[in-house]
């Protein structure tokens, strides 16, 4: 499935071929930012931005929906229990790199025993057309660290660059070569286009520095020298535990489970919705008892998930350096930022 080249002026009929029998997501305009929405009208697909820096919420809320019903209920007994497993044909154009391995670490997450039927149904009949990405959107980005600025050997159909008057796409599946074959606009890429490319993927790397003052293959063991570090608690004075960080992570995954009765007290839905371990009712459990009843012990905890934990349980980055959660911190808090003080303070201590 050798590259293909796709004109610009050809790009409204290939995202025409695509909703002819798919959902369509891309992302748009809202307000000053950008987000993921489906194209529903002409003037939808007219509003796509594929020039887009970052999005506000990570594309992983079409396959891990922020509120998800499981099942309905309707009186006592299983025999009145009904799943509700819903999945749509969708593709989601437009993915940049670090939510291309974003989705592969849902991917591997929610495919451990017991794998997730409702996200597994999702992402069965989903399809990603990837959008590289030139430089960073911001000062905390740093996904060259994190080794997430191209794309993954796998877990996307179509990948484009943009090469000025038109896309280079590369093919990353059957399904990808099915879209292409779909669309009459495609032509073989030829050596020039070759050429820009390769062009297009040095001037990103030149853009797109390293930030951390350390190779990221050290960062769990870093972390897990630092459990004890006064660092947590100076970081967590100004953290007002309210779970935006987490709210934007392209990586989260936890949620929370809910019987929702109807007026006649037997029958209803079980309903599961996103959840935050930023939150101080998180770790609380029966009895009144809280783990991680202190700020600090839940920042701990975050950041330990994103540079430790979730690497350890599914072999992928728990953090992709998207810079999402420290854009959209009230309190100003970076994740980058800490990452480096965890460095300075082990280099300290030598």
């Amino acid at each position: 499935m050798l590259p293909q080249i796709l004109p610009k002026s050809k790009f409204d009929e290939f995202v025409g071929s695509l909703s002819a029998d798919n959902r369509v997501v891309a992302p748009m305009a809202k307000g000053p930012a950008f987000a993921f929405q489906e194209v529903q009208t002409p003037e939808d697909q007219a509003a796509i931005r594929m020039d887009y820096d970052l999005s506000i919420l990570p594309p992983k809320k079409f396959l891990m929906p922020q509120r998800e019903t499981l099942l309905s209920f309707g009186g006592r007994g299983p025999e009145n229990v009904q799943p509700q497993v819903q999945a749509k044909p969708t593709v989601i154009l437009g993915v940049q790199p670090m939510d291309l391995h974003a989705i592969a670490t849902l991917d591997a997450a929610m495919a451990k025993d017991p794998a997730d039927p409702y996200y597994q149904a999702k992402r069965a009949v989903t399809k990603i057309v990837g959008l590289n990405v030139a430089q960073y959107a911001n000062d905390y980005q740093f996904m060259a660290d994190m080794d997430t600025l191209d794309a993954p050997a796998s877990g996307w159909d179509l990948f484009l660059t943009d090469l000025g008057d038109r896309w280079f796409v590369e093919v990353g599946s059957e399904a990808g070569q099915a879209m292409i074959t779909k669309c009459a606009g495609f032509s073989p890429a030829k050596s020039d286009d070759h050429a820009a490319k390769v062009a297009f993927d040095k001037a990103k790397a030149a853009a797109c520095s390293k930030r951390l003052p350390y190779d990221a293959r050290y960062l769990p063991e870093l972390l897990a020298n630092s459990y004890d570090s006064l660092l947590w608690n100076a970081v967590a004075r100004r953290c007002f535990s309210c779970g935006s960080c987490t709210n934007v992570c392209p990586t989260c995954y936890c949620f929370d489970v809910q019987d929702k009765l109807g007026l006649d007290a037997a029958s209803g839905e079980r309903v599961r919705s996103w959840d935050s371990c930023q939150l101080r009712v998180f770790a609380e459990v029966a009895g009144g008892e809280n783990f991680r009843e202190h700020a600090d012990s839940r920042l701990r905890h975050r950041v330990f998930r994103k540079g430790k934990f979730i690497l350890e349980r599914t072999g992928k980055p728990g953090c992709v350096g998207c810079g999402r959660c420290s854009t959209h911190c009230v309190a100003g808090i970076s994740i980058l930022e800490t990452f480096q003080q965890i460095a300075d303070e082990a280099a300290a201590e030598i």
